[in-house]
Protein backbone atom coordinates (compact mmCIF):
# COMPACT_ATOMS: atom_id res chain seq x y z
CA UNK A 1 0.00 0.00 0.00
CA UNK A 2 1.53 3.57 -1.06
CA UNK A 3 1.12 6.67 0.77
CA UNK A 4 -1.32 8.16 -1.71
CA UNK A 5 -3.88 5.19 -1.63
CA UNK A 6 -3.72 4.99 2.48
CA UNK A 7 -4.77 8.75 2.34
CA UNK A 8 -7.71 8.42 0.03
CA UNK A 9 -8.87 5.08 1.97
CA UNK A 10 -8.72 7.67 5.08
CA UNK A 11 -10.67 10.26 3.17
CA UNK A 12 -13.23 7.98 2.07
CA UNK A 13 -13.82 6.12 5.52
CA UNK A 14 -14.02 9.06 7.11
CA UNK A 15 -16.54 11.23 4.61
CA UNK A 16 -18.35 7.78 3.26
CA UNK A 17 -18.91 9.84 0.11
CA UNK A 18 -17.09 9.28 -3.59
CA UNK A 19 -17.70 12.26 -4.76
CA UNK A 20 -16.67 14.41 -1.93
CA UNK A 21 -13.45 12.41 -1.36
CA UNK A 22 -12.42 12.70 -5.42
CA UNK A 23 -13.00 16.00 -5.29
CA UNK A 24 -11.75 17.38 -1.94
CA UNK A 25 -8.48 15.14 -2.38
CA UNK A 26 -8.19 15.98 -6.92
CA UNK A 27 -8.60 12.79 -7.87
CA UNK A 28 -11.36 10.85 -11.01
CA UNK A 29 -14.05 8.76 -9.20
CA UNK A 30 -12.39 5.77 -11.42
CA UNK A 31 -9.43 6.17 -9.82
CA UNK A 32 -10.54 6.39 -6.96
CA UNK A 33 -12.76 3.13 -7.29
CA UNK A 34 -9.67 1.56 -9.06
CA UNK A 35 -7.69 2.36 -5.43
CA UNK A 36 -10.08 0.81 -2.91
CA UNK A 37 -11.13 -2.22 -5.62
CA UNK A 38 -7.06 -3.11 -5.80
CA UNK A 39 -6.92 -2.50 -1.80
CA UNK A 40 -9.76 -4.65 -1.49
CA UNK A 41 -7.56 -7.50 -3.60
CA UNK A 42 -4.57 -7.06 -1.54
CA UNK A 43 -6.38 -7.95 1.20
CA UNK A 44 -8.94 -10.24 0.39
CA UNK A 45 -12.13 -8.60 1.95
CA UNK A 46 -14.13 -5.86 1.24
CA UNK A 47 -13.70 -2.64 2.80
CA UNK A 48 -17.04 -0.71 1.90
CA UNK A 49 -20.67 -1.82 1.83
CA UNK A 50 -22.00 0.26 -1.44
CA UNK A 51 -25.74 0.49 -2.84
CA UNK A 52 -27.31 3.41 -4.66
CA UNK A 53 -28.28 5.63 -1.13
CA UNK A 54 -24.97 4.79 0.92
CA UNK A 55 -21.60 3.82 1.28
CA UNK A 56 -20.46 2.14 4.80
CA UNK A 57 -17.39 0.28 6.09
CA UNK A 58 -17.36 -3.40 7.05
CA UNK A 59 -16.33 -4.99 9.85
CA UNK A 60 -12.53 -5.50 7.85
CA UNK A 61 -13.01 -1.74 6.91
CA UNK A 62 -13.17 -0.33 10.19
CA UNK A 63 -10.35 -2.67 11.44
CA UNK A 64 -8.25 -1.50 8.42
CA UNK A 65 -9.26 2.08 8.93
CA UNK A 66 -7.50 1.68 12.45
CA UNK A 67 -4.20 0.13 10.73
CA UNK A 68 -4.50 2.93 8.00
CA UNK A 69 -4.74 5.43 10.85
CA UNK A 70 -1.29 4.54 12.58
CA UNK A 71 0.12 4.08 9.43
CA UNK A 72 -0.35 7.80 8.83
CA UNK A 73 0.23 9.10 11.83
CA UNK A 74 3.81 7.22 12.22
CA UNK A 75 4.87 8.13 8.64
CA UNK A 76 3.94 11.77 9.41
CA UNK A 77 5.64 11.24 13.05
CA UNK A 78 8.84 10.37 11.19
CA UNK A 79 8.65 13.49 8.86
CA UNK A 80 8.75 15.46 11.76
CA UNK A 81 12.21 13.42 13.31
CA UNK A 82 13.81 13.79 9.95
CA UNK A 83 12.95 17.69 10.15
CA UNK A 84 14.38 18.19 13.52
CA UNK A 85 17.71 17.38 11.74
CA UNK A 86 18.02 19.29 9.24
CA UNK A 87 19.23 23.16 9.18
CA UNK A 88 15.86 23.74 7.21
CA UNK A 89 12.37 23.34 8.29
CA UNK A 90 10.54 21.14 5.31
CA UNK A 91 6.88 18.86 4.96
CA UNK A 92 3.99 19.69 4.01
CA UNK A 93 1.56 21.84 5.31
CA UNK A 94 -2.41 21.43 4.59
CA UNK A 95 -4.36 24.69 4.39
CA UNK A 96 -8.08 25.33 4.79
CA UNK A 97 -9.52 28.74 4.19
CA UNK A 98 -12.28 30.64 2.36
CA UNK A 99 -11.44 32.02 -0.98
CA UNK A 100 -11.78 35.88 0.40
CA UNK A 101 -9.31 34.62 3.38
CA UNK A 102 -7.08 33.07 0.89
CA UNK A 103 -6.24 36.59 -0.27
CA UNK A 104 -7.53 38.97 2.54
CA UNK A 105 -5.51 37.85 5.49
CA UNK A 106 -3.42 34.79 4.88
CA UNK A 107 -0.73 36.28 1.93
CA UNK A 108 0.70 38.00 4.68
CA UNK A 109 1.23 35.15 6.94
CA UNK A 110 2.35 33.01 3.72
CA UNK A 111 4.88 35.50 2.89
CA UNK A 112 6.86 34.98 6.41
CA UNK A 113 6.03 32.02 6.48
CA UNK A 114 7.93 30.87 3.18
CA UNK A 115 10.73 33.16 4.08
CA UNK A 116 11.13 31.29 7.84
CA UNK A 117 10.44 27.93 6.07
CA UNK A 118 11.36 27.94 2.41
CA UNK A 119 11.14 24.25 1.79
CA UNK A 120 8.28 23.65 3.29
CA UNK A 121 5.29 22.51 0.78
CA UNK A 122 1.90 24.36 1.18
CA UNK A 123 -0.98 22.42 0.11
CA UNK A 124 -4.40 25.05 0.03
CA UNK A 125 -7.76 24.37 -0.36
CA UNK A 126 -10.55 26.41 0.03
CA UNK A 127 -14.48 25.90 1.10
CA UNK A 128 -17.24 27.30 3.40
CA UNK A 129 -15.84 29.19 6.63
CA UNK A 130 -18.28 26.96 8.38
CA UNK A 131 -16.67 23.57 7.88
CA UNK A 132 -13.12 24.60 8.66
CA UNK A 133 -13.17 23.11 12.42
CA UNK A 134 -14.15 19.80 10.64
CA UNK A 135 -11.80 19.27 8.06
CA UNK A 136 -8.78 19.72 10.98
CA UNK A 137 -10.95 17.55 13.28
CA UNK A 138 -11.30 15.43 10.55
CA UNK A 139 -7.51 15.44 9.77
CA UNK A 140 -8.49 16.60 6.12
CA UNK A 141 -6.59 19.87 6.95
CA UNK A 142 -3.41 20.37 9.17
CA UNK A 143 -4.40 24.25 9.38
CA UNK A 144 -7.70 26.06 9.23
CA UNK A 145 -8.43 29.73 9.23
CA UNK A 146 -11.72 29.89 10.87
CA UNK A 147 -14.06 31.92 12.66
CA UNK A 148 -14.07 31.26 16.34
CA UNK A 149 -16.87 28.91 17.25
CA UNK A 150 -19.32 28.89 20.21
CA UNK A 151 -17.65 25.95 21.66
CA UNK A 152 -14.28 24.89 21.00
CA UNK A 153 -13.19 21.86 21.55
CA UNK A 154 -10.69 20.76 23.88
CA UNK A 155 -8.29 18.95 21.23
CA UNK A 156 -8.13 22.65 19.62
CA UNK A 157 -5.66 24.95 19.75
CA UNK A 158 -7.23 28.27 18.42
CA UNK A 159 -5.26 31.94 18.20
CA UNK A 160 -7.14 35.22 16.85
CA UNK A 161 -5.85 37.10 14.25
CA UNK A 162 -8.63 39.40 13.06
CA UNK A 163 -11.90 40.89 14.10
CA UNK A 164 -14.56 40.79 11.25
CA UNK A 165 -17.74 42.84 11.23
CA UNK A 166 -20.70 41.74 9.91
CA UNK A 167 -23.35 43.90 7.79
CA UNK A 168 -26.94 43.19 6.15
CA UNK A 169 -26.43 43.62 2.27
CA UNK A 170 -29.25 44.08 -0.47
CA UNK A 171 -29.08 44.62 -4.19
CA UNK A 172 -27.89 48.01 -5.87
CA UNK A 173 -30.32 46.97 -8.74
CA UNK A 174 -33.89 47.89 -9.10
CA UNK A 175 -36.16 44.98 -7.89
CA UNK A 176 -39.05 43.93 -5.40
CA UNK A 177 -35.99 43.31 -2.55
CA UNK A 178 -35.72 46.95 -2.50
CA UNK A 179 -39.49 48.21 -2.90
CA UNK A 180 -40.18 46.15 -0.01
CA UNK A 181 -36.81 47.67 1.85
CA UNK A 182 -38.25 51.49 1.17
CA UNK A 183 -41.43 50.61 2.85
CA UNK A 184 -42.04 52.24 6.33
CA UNK A 185 -41.92 51.01 8.61
CA UNK A 186 -40.03 47.66 7.03
CA UNK A 187 -42.03 44.31 6.97
CA UNK A 188 -38.78 42.86 7.30
CA UNK A 189 -41.45 39.23 7.93
CA UNK A 190 -41.53 39.59 3.62
CA UNK A 191 -38.59 40.86 2.92
CA UNK A 192 -36.76 38.01 0.37
CA UNK A 193 -33.68 36.35 2.47
CA UNK A 194 -30.67 34.44 1.57
CA UNK A 195 -29.02 32.66 4.31
CA UNK A 196 -26.08 30.05 5.10
CA UNK A 197 -26.94 26.51 5.86
CA UNK A 198 -25.03 26.35 9.05
CA UNK A 199 -22.36 27.36 10.71
CA UNK A 200 -21.23 31.08 12.70
CA UNK A 201 -22.89 33.08 9.92
CA UNK A 202 -26.10 31.64 10.82
CA UNK A 203 -25.96 31.63 14.36
CA UNK A 204 -25.61 35.51 14.13
CA UNK A 205 -28.53 35.58 11.89
CA UNK A 206 -30.59 33.53 14.13
CA UNK A 207 -29.61 36.13 16.89
CA UNK A 208 -31.09 38.88 14.81
CA UNK A 209 -34.37 37.01 14.09
CA UNK A 210 -34.81 35.89 17.65
CA UNK A 211 -34.04 39.78 18.90
CA UNK A 212 -36.55 41.59 16.43
CA UNK A 213 -38.91 38.74 16.77
CA UNK A 214 -39.95 37.65 12.57
CA UNK A 215 -39.74 34.76 11.18
CA UNK A 216 -37.38 34.84 7.67
CA UNK A 217 -38.75 34.65 4.48
CA UNK A 218 -36.27 32.53 3.47
CA UNK A 219 -35.73 31.96 -0.68
CA UNK A 220 -32.50 30.05 -0.51
CA UNK A 221 -30.06 28.37 1.37
CA UNK A 222 -25.88 28.73 0.36
CA UNK A 223 -22.94 27.25 1.48
CA UNK A 224 -19.96 29.89 1.40
CA UNK A 225 -19.97 33.77 1.72
CA UNK A 226 -18.60 34.96 -1.89
CA UNK A 227 -22.24 32.82 -3.56
CA UNK A 228 -24.27 35.09 -0.63
CA UNK A 229 -22.67 38.40 -1.85
CA UNK A 230 -23.57 37.51 -5.40
CA UNK A 231 -26.78 36.60 -5.19
CA UNK A 232 -27.55 39.19 -3.52
CA UNK A 233 -26.11 41.37 -6.21
CA UNK A 234 -27.99 39.84 -8.99
CA UNK A 235 -31.58 41.24 -6.76
CA UNK A 236 -32.52 37.64 -5.49
CA UNK A 237 -32.99 38.75 -1.36
CA UNK A 238 -30.81 40.34 1.46
CA UNK A 239 -28.21 38.77 3.09
CA UNK A 240 -25.72 38.76 6.60
CA UNK A 241 -22.24 38.58 5.64
CA UNK A 242 -18.82 39.12 6.81
CA UNK A 243 -17.42 42.79 5.65
CA UNK A 244 -14.12 41.57 4.15
CA UNK A 245 -16.06 39.38 1.76
CA UNK A 246 -18.29 42.11 0.34
CA UNK A 247 -14.95 44.52 -0.13
CA UNK A 248 -12.91 41.86 -1.50
CA UNK A 249 -16.12 40.47 -4.14
CA UNK A 250 -16.08 40.93 -7.37
CA UNK A 251 -19.72 41.98 -7.62
CA UNK A 252 -19.50 44.63 -4.73
CA UNK A 253 -20.84 47.72 -6.67
CA UNK A 254 -23.63 46.03 -7.35
CA UNK A 255 -24.73 45.11 -3.56
CA UNK A 256 -25.18 48.05 -0.94
CA UNK A 257 -25.05 47.89 3.07
CA UNK A 258 -28.36 48.35 4.98
CA UNK A 259 -28.39 50.59 8.03
CA UNK A 260 -29.73 48.80 11.05
CA UNK A 261 -30.58 49.26 14.92
CA UNK A 262 -28.52 46.45 15.37
CA UNK A 263 -25.82 45.56 15.30
CA UNK A 264 -24.09 41.97 14.61
CA UNK A 265 -21.65 40.48 16.85
CA UNK A 266 -18.27 40.49 14.16
CA UNK A 267 -16.64 36.92 13.60
CA UNK A 268 -13.18 36.14 15.87
CA UNK A 269 -11.16 35.44 12.81
CA UNK A 270 -8.28 33.23 13.85
CA UNK A 271 -5.81 30.34 13.22
CA UNK A 272 -6.86 26.60 14.45
CA UNK A 273 -4.90 23.26 14.47
CA UNK A 274 -4.86 20.12 16.47
CA UNK A 275 -3.76 21.30 19.96
CA UNK A 276 -1.45 17.64 20.32
CA UNK A 277 0.73 19.50 16.90
CA UNK A 278 1.73 22.36 18.13
CA UNK A 279 5.12 20.72 18.74
CA UNK A 280 5.47 19.83 15.65
CA UNK A 281 8.31 22.55 13.95
CA UNK A 282 6.38 23.43 11.04
CA UNK A 283 3.24 23.78 12.79
CA UNK A 284 4.95 25.83 15.61
CA UNK A 285 6.39 27.98 13.02
CA UNK A 286 2.94 29.00 11.11
CA UNK A 287 1.44 29.36 14.53
CA UNK A 288 3.67 32.00 16.00
CA UNK A 289 3.62 33.96 12.16
CA UNK A 290 0.07 34.21 12.57
CA UNK A 291 -0.04 35.10 16.78
CA UNK A 292 2.67 37.94 15.55
CA UNK A 293 -0.10 39.10 13.42
CA UNK A 294 -3.03 40.28 16.14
Amino acid sequence: MDLRSAQLFQHLASSLNFSKTSEQLYVSPSTLTRIIQRLEDDLGVQLFSRDNRSVRLTPAGVRFQQFVKKYLEDWHQLQVDLSLTSNELQGQLRLFCTVTASYSHLPDILDKFRLLCPRAEIQLTTGDAAVALDKVKNDEADVALAVYPPNLPLNMAFTSIAKLPLQLIAPVVPCKVNDLLNEMPIRWQDIPMIVPEHGPARSRLDQWLKAENFSPNMVAKVEGHEAMVSMVALGTGVAVVPEPVVQHSPVRERVRTVALDYQFEPFDLGICMQSKRLHEPLMRAFWQIAAERK
